[in-house]
């Protein structure tokens, strides 16, 4: 594997590893399961999960100290 694509793809998975946390975090333990009729519903109910996950998560690192 050239040098670049393997850059490349270390990079790719440092953000990927960050982002699929937070879905994972979500479905899991936050319980999302979006079944909705129509996509405005569907998109205030991820709106609505992603300020309460955000919203939790500056609880916790207020609470570590790291923010």
């Amino acid at each position: 594997m050239p040098e670049t694509v393997r850059r490349a793809n270390n990079a790719k998975s440092k953000i990927r590893a960050r982002v699929e946390h937070v879905f994972a975090e979500q479905k899991d333990r936050m319980h999302l399961f979006i079944r909705t009729v129509g996509i405005a519903r569907a998109r205030i109910k991820i709106g609505m999960t992603n300020l309460l996950y955000n919203i939790k998560r500056l609880i916790f690192l207020r609470r570590t100290g790291l923010a």
